[in-house]
C-alpha cells in the first residue's frame, strides 16, 4: 500500500506503522528500547485524548508508558527526560496536575527525571509529551531465544486502557467501572529480571492492542503463535464495551500490562511471582509459540475451531496513547 501523506492509521502501532518504519525511515521494526551494552535507551512521544482520565492523565501515561519499555528489555529504570510541547491558553493549574503526575509516577518506578525542554504552539494545536529513558541492563531480553513450546503469559486483563478513553472522551457512559489500567511496572517485573527464570522476550501490548502484540512478536520470523481465547484474562466491563461497540478486545490498548514469551519450564514459576504482586494477579499462560504456521497469529476459538489473530490496518481508537 502506496500513500503520498500521513494517514492517521500510520498512528494505528499496525501495518501501516511496520510499513513507515521500515520503507521510510529504513528502520527494523524490534525492540522498543535500545540495548547499548549494559544500557537500555528509549524515546516515546504521547498525544492521549482526554488529557485526564479515569486511572490518569498523560503525566502518568509518559512515565510509565516510557519506564515499562525499559523494564522489557532486562533494564533497570534510572532516569528520564521530558519535553512538553503547549499550546496557546493552556490552563497552568492543568500543567501543574500533569507535572505533579509525573512526579509521583516517577517516584513510584524509583527514576530520576533529570532534564526537559518546552515548547509553545498556536491555539487548537494540541500538548504532547515525549519522554526518554535510560536503565540499567540487569539482563539483556532480546527475543533471539524464542523456540518452539516457548509458553505465553501476559500479566493481567487486557483492554482496560483503550477502552476506558474510548468511552470518556466520546461520553458513552456505558459503563462507570471501566477504568485505564495506566502505570509503571517496575514492582511486578523488575523481580523476574532480578531472577534466573529462562525469559526470553517482552512486550507491553500497547498501540493495536494483545493482537498487534503477538503480531509483532513472529513478524518476518520462523515460528508463529497459538492463543486460546477462554485462557485470554478480559474483565467483565471490557467484555460489554467490546460487544456493544463491536470493537475487539485483542486490538484495544492497554498501558500497565505486558506480554511474555519464556521457557515452558519456568512458566509456572514466573506466574507464581506474578500473582504475589497485586497488579498481577489475573496474569495467566494464554498460548504458546509453533512452528505450524510462521509468522501467524492464530487464536483458538470455542467448539475447535481456529482463525486468524491479524494486524490491525486502520486505526480503531486514535489518540490512546
Amino acid at each position: 500500500m502506496k500513500f503520498d501523506k500521513i494517514t492517521m492509521d500510520h498512528g494505528s502501532g499496525g501495518k501501516l506503522t511496520l510499513g513507515l518504519i521500515e520503507n521510510t525511515f529504513k528502520a527494523k521494526a524490534g525492540l522498543d528500547s535500545a540495548i547499548l551494552g549494559d544500557i537500555a535507551f528509549t524515546t516515546d512521544s504521547h498525544s492521549v485524548q482526554p488529557l485526564f482520565f479515569k486511572g490518569g492523565d498523560i503525566g502518568k501515561l509518559s512515565v510509565s508508558g516510557t519506564v515499562n519499555d525499559l523494564l522489557c528489555v532486562g533494564a533497570k529504570p534510572l532516569y528520564l527526560s521530558s519535553a512538553f510541547i503547549m499550546e496557546e491558553g493552556f490552563l497552568i493549574k492543568d500543567l501543574e496536575k500533569i507535572v505533579e503526575s509525573m512526579k509521583d509516577e516517577a517516584k513510584k518506578a524509583n527514576v530520576k527525571i533529570v532534564c526537559g525542554d518546552t515548547k509553545v504552539v498556536e491555539a487548537g494545536k494540541g500538548f504532547y509529551i515525549n519522554t526518554s529513558g535510560i536503565g540499567k541492563i540487569i539482563r539483556p531480553i532480546d527475543g533471539l531465544n524464542i523456540k518452539e513450546g516457548d509458553k505465553i503469559i501476559v500479566t493481567g486483563n487486557i483492554g482496560d486502557h483503550g477502552f476506558a478513553i474510548l468511552n470518556e472522551r466520546e461520553n458513552f457512559n456505558l459503563t462507570s467501572n471501566l477504568i485505564s489500567d495506566c502505570t509503571e511496572l517496575t514492582g511486578l517485573i523488575l523481580p523476574l529480571i532480578e531472577s534466573d527464570l529462562d525469559i526470553h522476550w517482552m512486550r507491553d501490548p500497547t498501540r493495536g492492542g494483545l493482537a498487534m502484540c503477538l503480531n509483532e512478536l513472529c513478524y518476518k520470523r520462523d515460528f508463529g503463535v497459538e492463543v486460546f481465547e477462554e485462557l485470554i484474562p478480559i474483565s467483565d466491563e471490557v467484555r460489554s464495551i467490546s460487544e456493544m461497540l463491536g470493537i475487539e478486545p485483542y486490538y484495544s490498548a492497554n498501558e500497565g500490562k505486558i506480554v511474555i514469551v519464556a521457557n515452558q519450564k519456568d512458566a509456572s514459576k514466573i506466574l507464581d511471582v506474578l500473582h504475589k504482586h497485586p497488579l498481577g494477579q489475573n496474569a495467566k499462560i494464554i498460548g504458546e509459540i509453533t512452528k505450524d504456521h510462521p509468522s501467524k497469529v492464530l487464536l483458538n476459538l470455542s467448539y475447535d475451531t481456529k482463525r486468524l489473530l491479524n494486524m490491525p490496518i486502520v486505526e480503531k481508537m486514535p489518540r490512546i496513547c
